[in-house]
Protein backbone atom coordinates (compact mmCIF):
# COMPACT_ATOMS: atom_id res chain seq x y z
CA UNK A 1 0.00 0.00 0.00
CA UNK A 2 2.76 2.42 0.95
CA UNK A 3 4.64 1.60 -2.28
CA UNK A 4 1.53 2.42 -4.32
CA UNK A 5 1.10 5.67 -2.40
CA UNK A 6 4.77 6.47 -3.04
CA UNK A 7 4.27 5.88 -6.78
CA UNK A 8 1.28 8.24 -6.76
CA UNK A 9 3.31 10.92 -4.99
CA UNK A 10 6.19 10.52 -7.46
CA UNK A 11 3.99 11.30 -10.48
CA UNK A 12 2.98 14.64 -8.95
CA UNK A 13 6.35 16.12 -9.93
CA UNK A 14 6.49 19.85 -9.24
CA UNK A 15 3.23 19.62 -7.25
CA UNK A 16 4.75 17.20 -4.73
CA UNK A 17 5.08 19.97 -2.11
CA UNK A 18 1.36 20.74 -2.25
CA UNK A 19 0.49 17.07 -1.71
CA UNK A 20 2.82 16.84 1.28
CA UNK A 21 1.41 20.05 2.73
CA UNK A 22 -2.04 18.48 2.50
CA UNK A 23 -0.87 15.77 4.94
CA UNK A 24 -0.70 18.39 7.67
CA UNK A 25 -4.14 19.85 6.99
CA UNK A 26 -5.69 16.40 6.65
CA UNK A 27 -4.14 15.36 9.97
CA UNK A 28 -5.41 18.54 11.65
CA UNK A 29 -8.85 17.85 10.17
CA UNK A 30 -8.69 14.35 11.68
CA UNK A 31 -7.84 15.82 15.08
CA UNK A 32 -10.75 18.24 14.85
CA UNK A 33 -13.04 15.32 14.01
CA UNK A 34 -11.92 13.63 17.25
CA UNK A 35 -12.17 16.85 19.28
CA UNK A 36 -15.93 16.46 20.11
CA UNK A 37 -15.19 13.03 21.63
CA UNK A 38 -12.42 14.54 23.77
CA UNK A 39 -14.71 17.36 24.85
CA UNK A 40 -17.39 14.82 25.69
CA UNK A 41 -14.88 12.89 27.82
CA UNK A 42 -13.89 16.10 29.65
CA UNK A 43 -17.56 16.93 30.25
CA UNK A 44 -18.38 13.47 31.68
CA UNK A 45 -15.17 13.43 33.71
CA UNK A 46 -15.98 16.76 35.37
CA UNK A 47 -19.54 15.62 36.07
CA UNK A 48 -18.20 12.44 37.73
CA UNK A 49 -15.80 14.54 39.82
CA UNK A 50 -18.50 17.12 40.72
CA UNK A 51 -16.57 19.93 39.04
CA UNK A 52 -19.05 20.85 36.30
CA UNK A 53 -20.59 24.35 36.32
CA UNK A 54 -22.17 26.83 33.89
CA UNK A 55 -18.84 28.42 32.98
CA UNK A 56 -17.42 25.08 31.87
CA UNK A 57 -20.56 24.38 29.82
CA UNK A 58 -19.92 27.62 27.89
CA UNK A 59 -16.22 26.78 27.46
CA UNK A 60 -16.94 23.31 26.17
CA UNK A 61 -19.71 24.56 23.85
CA UNK A 62 -17.41 27.21 22.34
CA UNK A 63 -14.63 24.64 21.95
CA UNK A 64 -17.01 22.24 20.16
CA UNK A 65 -18.12 25.03 17.78
CA UNK A 66 -14.51 26.01 17.06
CA UNK A 67 -13.57 22.39 16.35
CA UNK A 68 -16.42 22.08 13.81
CA UNK A 69 -15.40 25.33 12.08
CA UNK A 70 -11.72 24.34 12.00
CA UNK A 71 -12.64 20.92 10.63
CA UNK A 72 -14.42 22.59 7.69
CA UNK A 73 -11.49 25.00 7.14
CA UNK A 74 -8.87 22.24 7.18
CA UNK A 75 -10.97 20.08 4.86
CA UNK A 76 -11.26 22.95 2.37
CA UNK A 77 -7.51 23.61 2.46
CA UNK A 78 -6.81 19.88 2.08
CA UNK A 79 -9.10 19.68 -0.96
CA UNK A 80 -7.43 22.70 -2.56
CA UNK A 81 -3.96 21.29 -1.93
CA UNK A 82 -4.81 17.72 -2.89
CA UNK A 83 -7.82 17.17 -5.15
CA UNK A 84 -7.28 20.33 -7.20
CA UNK A 85 -3.60 19.43 -7.49
CA UNK A 86 -4.60 16.00 -8.85
CA UNK A 87 -6.40 17.64 -11.76
CA UNK A 88 -3.41 19.91 -12.44
CA UNK A 89 -1.05 16.93 -12.31
CA UNK A 90 -3.03 15.00 -14.91
CA UNK A 91 -3.59 18.07 -17.08
CA UNK A 92 0.20 18.35 -17.30
CA UNK A 93 0.52 14.59 -17.79
CA UNK A 94 -1.89 14.63 -20.75
CA UNK A 95 0.13 17.42 -22.34
CA UNK A 96 3.33 15.45 -21.75
CA UNK A 97 1.68 12.37 -23.25
CA UNK A 98 0.69 14.36 -26.34
CA UNK A 99 4.26 15.62 -26.68
CA UNK A 100 5.55 12.05 -26.21
CA UNK A 101 3.16 10.56 -28.78
CA UNK A 102 4.19 13.01 -31.49
CA UNK A 103 7.81 11.87 -31.07
CA UNK A 104 7.05 8.16 -31.41
CA UNK A 105 7.67 6.33 -34.69
CA UNK A 106 4.56 5.65 -36.75
CA UNK A 107 5.08 1.95 -36.18
CA UNK A 108 3.90 2.39 -32.59
CA UNK A 109 0.47 3.45 -33.85
CA UNK A 110 0.16 0.63 -36.37
CA UNK A 111 0.98 -2.15 -33.88
CA UNK A 112 -2.40 -2.19 -32.12
CA UNK A 113 -1.63 0.52 -29.57
CA UNK A 114 -4.47 2.93 -30.39
CA UNK A 115 -6.77 1.14 -27.93
CA UNK A 116 -4.06 1.30 -25.26
CA UNK A 117 -3.60 5.05 -25.75
CA UNK A 118 -7.36 5.67 -25.69
CA UNK A 119 -7.79 3.51 -22.58
CA UNK A 120 -4.93 5.26 -20.77
CA UNK A 121 -6.42 8.69 -21.52
CA UNK A 122 -10.09 7.89 -21.01
CA UNK A 123 -9.92 5.29 -18.24
CA UNK A 124 -6.63 5.07 -16.33
CA UNK A 125 -5.85 8.76 -15.93
CA UNK A 126 -9.47 9.66 -15.19
CA UNK A 127 -9.75 6.90 -12.57
CA UNK A 128 -6.63 8.05 -10.70
CA UNK A 129 -7.39 11.77 -10.74
CA UNK A 130 -11.03 11.26 -9.65
CA UNK A 131 -10.63 8.40 -7.17
CA UNK A 132 -7.14 8.43 -5.71
CA UNK A 133 -5.48 11.83 -5.70
CA UNK A 134 -8.11 13.10 -3.27
CA UNK A 135 -7.41 10.44 -0.62
CA UNK A 136 -3.60 10.47 -0.45
CA UNK A 137 -3.41 12.75 2.58
CA UNK A 138 -6.22 10.85 4.29
CA UNK A 139 -4.28 7.60 3.89
CA UNK A 140 -1.26 9.18 5.54
CA UNK A 141 -3.55 10.52 8.28
CA UNK A 142 -5.00 7.05 8.84
CA UNK A 143 -1.50 5.68 9.45
CA UNK A 144 -0.55 8.49 11.87
CA UNK A 145 -3.90 8.36 13.68
CA UNK A 146 -3.66 4.62 14.23
CA UNK A 147 -0.16 5.06 15.62
CA UNK A 148 -1.40 7.72 18.06
CA UNK A 149 -4.34 5.58 19.20
CA UNK A 150 -2.01 2.60 19.80
CA UNK A 151 0.43 4.76 21.81
CA UNK A 152 -2.51 5.98 23.92
CA UNK A 153 -3.33 2.37 24.75
CA UNK A 154 0.21 1.82 26.02
CA UNK A 155 -0.10 5.00 28.13
CA UNK A 156 -3.29 3.68 29.74
CA UNK A 157 -1.96 0.14 30.29
CA UNK A 158 0.80 -1.86 28.66
CA UNK A 159 -1.55 -4.84 28.27
CA UNK A 160 -4.04 -2.71 26.31
CA UNK A 161 -1.16 -1.50 24.14
CA UNK A 162 0.04 -5.02 23.37
CA UNK A 163 -3.48 -6.16 22.49
CA UNK A 164 -3.89 -3.14 20.18
CA UNK A 165 -0.62 -4.00 18.41
CA UNK A 166 -1.82 -7.59 17.97
CA UNK A 167 -5.11 -6.44 16.42
CA UNK A 168 -3.27 -4.03 14.09
CA UNK A 169 -0.96 -6.89 13.07
CA UNK A 170 -3.99 -9.01 12.13
CA UNK A 171 -5.26 -6.12 9.98
CA UNK A 172 -1.89 -5.90 8.22
CA UNK A 173 -1.82 -9.64 7.48
CA UNK A 174 -5.36 -9.58 6.07
CA UNK A 175 -4.52 -6.43 4.10
CA UNK A 176 -1.43 -7.95 2.49
CA UNK A 177 -3.32 -11.09 1.49
CA UNK A 178 -6.09 -8.90 0.04
CA UNK A 179 -3.48 -6.86 -1.83
CA UNK A 180 -2.11 -9.93 -3.62
CA UNK A 181 -5.59 -11.04 -4.70
CA UNK A 182 -6.86 -7.67 -5.85
CA UNK A 183 -3.60 -6.76 -7.62
CA UNK A 184 -3.88 -9.76 -9.94
CA UNK A 185 -7.51 -9.00 -10.78
CA UNK A 186 -6.78 -5.27 -11.19
CA UNK A 187 -4.25 -5.98 -13.95
CA UNK A 188 -6.72 -8.25 -15.78
CA UNK A 189 -9.52 -5.70 -15.30
CA UNK A 190 -7.50 -2.88 -16.88
CA UNK A 191 -6.34 -5.13 -19.74
CA UNK A 192 -9.98 -5.98 -20.45
CA UNK A 193 -10.74 -2.26 -20.45
CA UNK A 194 -8.08 -1.76 -23.13
CA UNK A 195 -9.41 -4.65 -25.20
CA UNK A 196 -12.95 -3.27 -24.95
CA UNK A 197 -11.78 0.18 -26.05
CA UNK A 198 -10.04 -1.31 -29.09
CA UNK A 199 -13.17 -3.22 -30.06
CA UNK A 200 -15.39 -0.12 -29.68
CA UNK A 201 -13.00 1.94 -31.83
CA UNK A 202 -12.83 -0.81 -34.43
CA UNK A 203 -16.63 -1.06 -34.55
CA UNK A 204 -17.13 2.72 -34.79
CA UNK A 205 -14.46 3.26 -37.45
CA UNK A 206 -15.61 0.32 -39.56
CA UNK A 207 -19.35 0.83 -39.27
CA UNK A 208 -19.67 1.63 -43.00
CA UNK A 209 -18.00 -1.64 -44.06
CA UNK A 210 -19.89 -3.56 -41.38
CA UNK A 211 -23.24 -2.31 -42.68
CA UNK A 212 -22.40 -2.72 -46.35
CA UNK A 213 -21.51 -6.39 -45.85
CA UNK A 214 -24.41 -6.97 -43.47
CA UNK A 215 -22.01 -7.98 -40.69
CA UNK A 216 -23.80 -6.11 -37.90
CA UNK A 217 -24.70 -9.35 -36.17
CA UNK A 218 -21.19 -10.76 -36.24
CA UNK A 219 -19.43 -7.54 -35.28
CA UNK A 220 -22.06 -6.71 -32.69
CA UNK A 221 -21.53 -10.16 -31.24
CA UNK A 222 -17.81 -9.49 -30.88
CA UNK A 223 -18.51 -6.13 -29.25
CA UNK A 224 -21.10 -7.70 -26.96
CA UNK A 225 -18.63 -10.42 -26.02
CA UNK A 226 -16.10 -7.76 -25.03
CA UNK A 227 -18.71 -5.98 -22.89
CA UNK A 228 -19.66 -9.26 -21.24
CA UNK A 229 -16.01 -10.14 -20.67
CA UNK A 230 -15.37 -6.74 -19.09
CA UNK A 231 -18.49 -7.09 -16.94
CA UNK A 232 -17.47 -10.60 -15.83
CA UNK A 233 -13.99 -9.48 -14.82
CA UNK A 234 -15.42 -6.52 -12.87
CA UNK A 235 -17.70 -8.92 -11.01
CA UNK A 236 -14.83 -11.37 -10.49
CA UNK A 237 -12.81 -8.50 -9.03
CA UNK A 238 -15.57 -7.72 -6.54
CA UNK A 239 -16.06 -11.42 -5.70
CA UNK A 240 -12.33 -11.80 -5.01
CA UNK A 241 -12.27 -8.60 -2.93
CA UNK A 242 -15.45 -9.18 -0.91
CA UNK A 243 -14.21 -12.02 1.39
CA UNK A 244 -11.20 -9.96 2.42
CA UNK A 245 -13.39 -6.90 3.01
CA UNK A 246 -15.62 -9.04 5.24
CA UNK A 247 -12.50 -10.31 7.04
CA UNK A 248 -11.45 -6.70 7.73
CA UNK A 249 -14.84 -5.87 9.22
CA UNK A 250 -14.75 -9.07 11.26
CA UNK A 251 -11.27 -8.22 12.57
CA UNK A 252 -12.54 -4.76 13.45
CA UNK A 253 -15.47 -6.17 15.41
CA UNK A 254 -13.51 -8.88 17.20
CA UNK A 255 -10.59 -6.54 17.96
CA UNK A 256 -12.92 -3.93 19.42
CA UNK A 257 -14.69 -6.56 21.53
CA UNK A 258 -11.38 -7.94 22.85
CA UNK A 259 -10.14 -4.49 23.86
CA UNK A 260 -13.48 -3.81 25.58
CA UNK A 261 -13.31 -7.14 27.43
CA UNK A 262 -9.75 -6.45 28.57
CA UNK A 263 -10.74 -2.97 29.73
CA UNK A 264 -13.61 -4.44 31.77
CA UNK A 265 -11.26 -6.99 33.30
CA UNK A 266 -8.68 -4.35 34.19
CA UNK A 267 -11.38 -2.10 35.64
CA UNK A 268 -12.70 -4.92 37.85
CA UNK A 269 -9.13 -5.64 38.90
CA UNK A 270 -8.70 -2.00 39.88
CA UNK A 271 -5.97 -1.41 37.31
CA UNK A 272 -7.77 1.50 35.61
CA UNK A 273 -10.07 4.15 37.09
CA UNK A 274 -13.76 4.59 36.40
CA UNK A 275 -13.02 7.81 34.49
CA UNK A 276 -10.60 5.97 32.14
CA UNK A 277 -13.22 3.24 31.74
CA UNK A 278 -15.77 5.82 30.59
CA UNK A 279 -13.15 7.30 28.28
CA UNK A 280 -12.50 3.88 26.79
CA UNK A 281 -16.21 3.42 26.18
CA UNK A 282 -16.22 6.70 24.23
CA UNK A 283 -13.07 6.07 22.19
CA UNK A 284 -13.36 2.31 21.77
CA UNK A 285 -15.26 2.28 18.48
CA UNK A 286 -12.77 4.75 17.00
CA UNK A 287 -9.86 2.63 18.14
CA UNK A 288 -9.34 0.70 14.88
CA UNK A 289 -11.35 2.88 12.50
CA UNK A 290 -8.17 4.37 10.99
CA UNK A 291 -6.57 1.03 10.08
CA UNK A 292 -9.90 -0.30 8.78
CA UNK A 293 -10.43 2.81 6.64
CA UNK A 294 -6.85 2.56 5.38
CA UNK A 295 -7.31 -0.97 4.07
CA UNK A 296 -10.81 -0.18 2.78
CA UNK A 297 -9.05 1.87 0.09
CA UNK A 298 -7.29 -1.29 -1.11
CA UNK A 299 -9.53 -1.90 -4.14
CA UNK A 300 -9.09 1.53 -5.67
CA UNK A 301 -5.37 1.60 -4.92
CA UNK A 302 -4.72 -1.75 -6.62
CA UNK A 303 -6.63 -0.55 -9.69
CA UNK A 304 -4.51 2.59 -9.45
CA UNK A 305 -1.35 0.48 -9.44
CA UNK A 306 -2.46 -1.35 -12.60
CA UNK A 307 -3.38 1.99 -14.19
CA UNK A 308 0.03 3.45 -13.33
CA UNK A 309 1.69 0.41 -14.93
CA UNK A 310 -0.19 1.05 -18.18
CA UNK A 311 0.50 4.80 -18.11
CA UNK A 312 4.20 4.14 -17.55
CA UNK A 313 4.18 1.55 -20.34
CA UNK A 314 2.98 4.17 -22.85
CA UNK A 315 5.52 6.72 -21.62
CA UNK A 316 8.23 4.05 -21.83
CA UNK A 317 7.69 3.58 -25.59
CA UNK A 318 10.95 4.59 -27.26
CA UNK A 319 10.86 7.95 -28.99
CA UNK A 320 12.64 8.79 -32.19
CA UNK A 321 16.00 10.29 -31.35
CA UNK A 322 15.54 14.05 -31.68
CA UNK A 323 18.82 15.22 -30.25
CA UNK A 324 20.03 16.56 -33.59
CA UNK A 325 21.23 20.14 -33.34
CA UNK A 326 21.90 20.82 -36.99
CA UNK A 327 19.59 22.75 -39.28
CA UNK A 328 19.05 22.28 -42.98
CA UNK A 329 20.49 25.14 -44.98
CA UNK A 330 18.75 26.98 -47.81
CA UNK A 331 18.20 25.16 -51.10
CA UNK A 332 20.93 25.54 -53.67
CA UNK A 333 20.53 25.78 -57.41
CA UNK A 334 19.96 22.61 -59.43
CA UNK A 335 22.94 23.20 -61.70
CA UNK A 336 25.78 22.95 -59.18
CA UNK A 337 25.70 19.18 -58.68
CA UNK A 338 24.33 19.37 -55.12
CA UNK A 339 21.57 16.95 -54.19
CA UNK A 340 18.37 18.02 -52.45
CA UNK A 341 17.61 14.45 -51.31
CA UNK A 342 19.95 11.46 -51.14
CA UNK A 343 19.31 7.87 -50.03
CA UNK A 344 22.57 6.09 -49.27
CA UNK A 345 22.28 2.27 -48.95
CA UNK A 346 19.11 2.53 -46.84
CA UNK A 347 17.74 -0.65 -45.27
CA UNK A 348 14.69 -0.85 -43.05
CA UNK A 349 12.38 -3.42 -41.48
CA UNK A 350 9.25 -3.09 -39.32
CA UNK A 351 10.33 -6.32 -37.63
CA UNK A 352 13.49 -8.39 -37.99
CA UNK A 353 12.80 -8.89 -41.70
CA UNK A 354 13.96 -6.07 -43.97
CA UNK A 355 11.34 -4.54 -46.27
CA UNK A 356 13.90 -2.19 -47.86
CA UNK A 357 17.34 -3.46 -48.89
CA UNK A 358 20.21 -1.12 -49.73
CA UNK A 359 18.11 1.52 -51.47
CA UNK A 360 20.19 4.29 -53.02
CA UNK A 361 19.15 7.22 -55.22
CA UNK A 362 19.47 11.00 -55.30
CA UNK A 363 17.25 13.90 -56.33
CA UNK A 364 18.38 17.38 -57.35
CA UNK A 365 16.51 20.56 -56.49
CA UNK A 366 13.37 21.03 -58.56
CA UNK A 367 13.41 17.48 -59.91
CA UNK A 368 10.54 15.02 -59.82
CA UNK A 369 11.27 11.44 -58.78
CA UNK A 370 8.47 8.90 -59.11
CA UNK A 371 8.24 5.63 -57.17
CA UNK A 372 6.31 2.89 -58.98
CA UNK A 373 5.92 -0.83 -58.56
CA UNK A 374 3.62 -3.53 -57.15
CA UNK A 375 1.71 -3.03 -53.89
CA UNK A 376 3.77 -3.90 -50.83
CA UNK A 377 7.02 -3.34 -52.67
CA UNK A 378 8.20 -0.54 -50.35
CA UNK A 379 7.21 2.69 -52.12
CA UNK A 380 5.35 4.24 -49.18
CA UNK A 381 8.06 3.10 -46.78
CA UNK A 382 10.72 4.94 -48.80
CA UNK A 383 8.67 8.15 -48.66
CA UNK A 384 7.83 7.75 -44.96
CA UNK A 385 11.48 7.32 -44.00
CA UNK A 386 12.26 10.73 -45.52
CA UNK A 387 9.82 12.29 -43.04
CA UNK A 388 11.31 10.14 -40.22
CA UNK A 389 8.04 8.38 -39.51
CA UNK A 390 10.40 5.50 -38.78
CA UNK A 391 14.15 5.34 -38.24
CA UNK A 392 16.36 3.73 -40.88
CA UNK A 393 17.98 0.46 -39.85
CA UNK A 394 21.15 0.83 -41.93
CA UNK A 395 22.43 3.51 -44.26
CA UNK A 396 21.42 7.16 -44.18
CA UNK A 397 19.11 9.71 -45.75
CA UNK A 398 20.44 13.20 -46.45
CA UNK A 399 18.63 16.44 -47.19
CA UNK A 400 20.99 19.04 -48.69
CA UNK A 401 23.94 17.07 -47.41
CA UNK A 402 22.72 16.72 -43.80
CA UNK A 403 21.87 13.32 -42.31
CA UNK A 404 18.25 13.73 -41.20
CA UNK A 405 19.12 12.01 -37.87
CA UNK A 406 21.49 14.90 -37.09
CA UNK A 407 18.75 17.45 -37.73
CA UNK A 408 15.92 18.28 -35.30
CA UNK A 409 12.54 16.88 -36.32
CA UNK A 410 11.10 20.39 -36.33
CA UNK A 411 13.74 21.63 -38.75
CA UNK A 412 13.27 18.59 -41.00
CA UNK A 413 9.47 18.91 -41.14
CA UNK A 414 9.79 22.59 -42.06
CA UNK A 415 11.31 21.34 -45.33
CA UNK A 416 8.62 18.78 -46.21
CA UNK A 417 4.94 18.82 -47.16
CA UNK A 418 2.96 15.63 -47.67
CA UNK A 419 -0.22 14.84 -49.56
CA UNK A 420 -1.52 11.30 -49.21
CA UNK A 421 -4.56 9.51 -50.58
CA UNK A 422 -6.03 9.06 -47.12
CA UNK A 423 -6.72 12.57 -45.85
CA UNK A 424 -7.48 13.34 -42.22
CA UNK A 425 -9.19 16.59 -41.26
CA UNK A 426 -9.79 17.63 -37.67
CA UNK A 427 -13.16 18.42 -36.10
CA UNK A 428 -12.64 22.15 -36.44
CA UNK A 429 -13.31 24.98 -38.87
CA UNK A 430 -12.09 24.68 -42.45
CA UNK A 431 -9.99 27.78 -41.85
CA UNK A 432 -8.13 26.15 -38.94
CA UNK A 433 -7.72 22.90 -40.89
CA UNK A 434 -5.84 24.83 -43.58
CA UNK A 435 -3.99 27.22 -41.26
CA UNK A 436 -2.66 24.33 -39.14
CA UNK A 437 0.29 24.10 -41.54
CA UNK A 438 1.31 27.72 -40.79
CA UNK A 439 -0.54 29.16 -37.78
CA UNK A 440 0.95 32.64 -38.26
CA UNK A 441 -0.52 32.98 -41.76
CA UNK A 442 -2.85 35.89 -42.45
CA UNK A 443 -6.46 35.41 -43.51
CA UNK A 444 -5.57 36.60 -47.00
CA UNK A 445 -2.80 33.99 -47.27
CA UNK A 446 -5.15 31.19 -46.17
CA UNK A 447 -7.77 32.26 -48.70
CA UNK A 448 -5.15 32.53 -51.45
CA UNK A 449 -3.96 28.99 -50.67
CA UNK A 450 -7.57 27.79 -50.89
CA UNK A 451 -7.95 29.45 -54.30
CA UNK A 452 -4.77 27.84 -55.62
CA UNK A 453 -5.97 24.47 -54.31
CA UNK A 454 -9.28 24.93 -56.16
CA UNK A 455 -11.34 24.65 -52.98
CA UNK A 456 -12.25 28.31 -52.39
CA UNK A 457 -15.48 28.16 -54.39
CA UNK A 458 -17.01 25.14 -52.65
CA UNK A 459 -15.92 26.49 -49.24
CA UNK A 460 -17.77 29.75 -49.85
CA UNK A 461 -20.92 27.79 -50.73
CA UNK A 462 -20.95 26.18 -47.26
CA UNK A 463 -23.25 27.73 -44.60
CA UNK A 464 -20.46 29.49 -42.69
CA UNK A 465 -17.76 29.57 -45.35
CA UNK A 466 -14.29 29.17 -43.87
CA UNK A 467 -15.84 29.10 -40.37
CA UNK A 468 -17.81 25.93 -41.17
CA UNK A 469 -17.00 23.21 -38.64
CA UNK A 470 -16.45 19.88 -40.35
CA UNK A 471 -16.95 16.45 -38.83
CA UNK A 472 -14.11 14.42 -37.35
CA UNK A 473 -11.89 13.07 -40.12
CA UNK A 474 -13.69 15.38 -42.58
CA UNK A 475 -16.78 13.17 -42.52
CA UNK A 476 -19.06 15.94 -43.79
CA UNK A 477 -17.02 16.51 -46.98
CA UNK A 478 -16.51 14.42 -50.10
CA UNK A 479 -13.20 12.70 -50.79
CA UNK A 480 -12.24 15.22 -53.46
CA UNK A 481 -13.11 18.17 -51.23
CA UNK A 482 -11.02 16.79 -48.38
CA UNK A 483 -8.13 16.19 -50.75
CA UNK A 484 -8.16 19.76 -52.02
CA UNK A 485 -8.21 21.15 -48.46
CA UNK A 486 -5.18 18.99 -47.64
CA UNK A 487 -3.42 20.39 -50.71
CA UNK A 488 -4.31 23.92 -49.58
CA UNK A 489 -2.52 23.13 -46.31
CA UNK A 490 0.63 22.20 -48.21
CA UNK A 491 0.44 25.23 -50.51
CA UNK A 492 0.20 27.48 -47.44
CA UNK A 493 3.16 25.73 -45.80
CA UNK A 494 5.22 26.27 -48.97
CA UNK A 495 7.91 23.70 -48.13
CA UNK A 496 10.62 23.09 -50.74
CA UNK A 497 10.12 19.28 -50.73
CA UNK A 498 6.77 17.66 -51.47
CA UNK A 499 5.93 13.99 -50.91
CA UNK A 500 2.93 13.10 -53.03
CA UNK A 501 0.97 9.86 -52.89
CA UNK A 502 -0.96 10.27 -56.13
CA UNK A 503 -4.01 12.06 -54.84
CA UNK A 504 -6.30 11.40 -57.81
CA UNK A 505 -6.14 7.60 -57.61
CA UNK A 506 -9.56 7.20 -55.99
CA UNK A 507 -11.65 10.24 -56.95
CA UNK A 508 -14.13 10.95 -59.70
CA UNK A 509 -13.28 12.64 -62.99
CA UNK A 510 -14.61 16.10 -62.01
CA UNK A 511 -12.59 16.15 -58.80
CA UNK A 512 -9.56 14.69 -60.57
CA UNK A 513 -9.25 17.72 -62.84
CA UNK A 514 -9.55 20.17 -59.92
CA UNK A 515 -7.06 18.19 -57.86
CA UNK A 516 -4.56 17.97 -60.73
CA UNK A 517 -4.76 21.76 -61.10
CA UNK A 518 -4.27 22.14 -57.33
CA UNK A 519 -1.26 19.80 -57.41
CA UNK A 520 0.23 21.77 -60.28
CA UNK A 521 0.05 24.91 -58.09
CA UNK A 522 1.57 23.02 -55.15
CA UNK A 523 4.47 21.58 -57.14
CA UNK A 524 5.75 24.76 -58.80
CA UNK A 525 9.51 25.03 -58.19
CA UNK A 526 9.41 22.17 -55.69
CA UNK A 527 11.44 18.97 -55.35
CA UNK A 528 8.97 16.10 -55.71
CA UNK A 529 8.94 12.54 -54.43
CA UNK A 530 5.84 10.97 -55.98
CA UNK A 531 4.31 7.58 -55.19
CA UNK A 532 2.64 6.87 -58.51
CA UNK A 533 -0.35 4.63 -59.14
CA UNK A 534 -1.49 6.01 -62.49
CA UNK A 535 1.61 5.79 -64.64
CA UNK A 536 0.35 8.32 -67.19
CA UNK A 537 0.77 11.05 -64.57
CA UNK A 538 4.54 10.57 -64.24
CA UNK A 539 5.64 10.44 -67.87
CA UNK A 540 7.44 13.76 -67.45
CA UNK A 541 9.27 12.73 -64.25
CA UNK A 542 13.02 13.39 -64.25
CA UNK A 543 13.57 10.00 -62.66
CA UNK A 544 11.36 6.92 -62.29
CA UNK A 545 12.31 4.23 -59.74
CA UNK A 546 10.68 0.80 -60.02
CA UNK A 547 10.50 -0.68 -56.51
CA UNK A 548 9.82 -4.37 -55.93
CA UNK A 549 10.46 -6.49 -52.81
CA UNK A 550 12.25 -3.59 -51.15
CA UNK A 551 14.75 -3.04 -53.95
CA UNK A 552 15.06 -0.65 -56.88
CA UNK A 553 15.03 -2.98 -59.86
CA UNK A 554 14.86 -0.33 -62.60
CA UNK A 555 15.58 3.39 -62.86
CA UNK A 556 15.51 6.02 -65.55
CA UNK A 557 13.09 8.38 -67.30
CA UNK A 558 9.93 7.21 -69.06
CA UNK A 559 11.51 6.87 -72.51
CA UNK A 560 14.59 4.93 -71.37
CA UNK A 561 12.52 2.55 -69.25
CA UNK A 562 10.11 1.88 -72.11
CA UNK A 563 13.08 1.08 -74.34
CA UNK A 564 14.34 -1.46 -71.79
CA UNK A 565 11.08 -3.34 -72.22
CA UNK A 566 11.30 -4.52 -68.60
CA UNK A 567 9.01 -4.32 -65.55
CA UNK A 568 8.05 -0.66 -66.06
CA UNK A 569 7.21 -1.15 -69.72
CA UNK A 570 5.09 -4.16 -68.79
CA UNK A 571 3.24 -2.13 -66.13
CA UNK A 572 2.51 0.65 -68.66
CA UNK A 573 1.27 -1.89 -71.16
CA UNK A 574 -1.05 -3.52 -68.63
CA UNK A 575 -2.51 -0.16 -67.58
CA UNK A 576 -3.06 0.87 -71.18
CA UNK A 577 -4.92 -2.35 -71.81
Amino acid sequence: MIKIMHRLINITGKYKGRIRASYITAFLKGLMMKAPLVLCFICISRFMQGLMDGKWCVYLGIAALISVILQAVFEHISNVLQSATGYMVFADMRLRLGDHLRKLPMGYFTEGNIGKISSVLATDMVFIEENCMGVLSELVTFIISQGIMTVMMFVMDIRLGLLSVLVVAVFIVIGNLMLKTTMKHSVIKQEDSESLTEEVLDFAEGIGIIKSYNMLGEKSRRLTDEFEKSCKESIDFEVAYAPWARALYLAFGIGTALVMALCAYLFNAGCISDIYMVGMALFLFDMFVSIKSYYSQMARLTVTSASLDRIEEVFAAEELDDRGKKTIGPASGSDNGAYEIEYDNVSFGYTEKDVLKNVSFSVKKGQMTALVGPSGGGKSTIASLLARFWEVKNGRILVRGEDIRDVSLGSLMDQISMVFQRVYLFRDTIYNNIAISRPDATKEEVEEAAKKARCYDFIMQLPDGFDTVIGEGGASLSGGEKQRISIARCILKDSPIVILDEATASVDADNERAIQEAISELCKDKTLLVIAHRLKTIKDADQILVVSDGEIIERGDHASLMNKNGTYANMVSLQNK
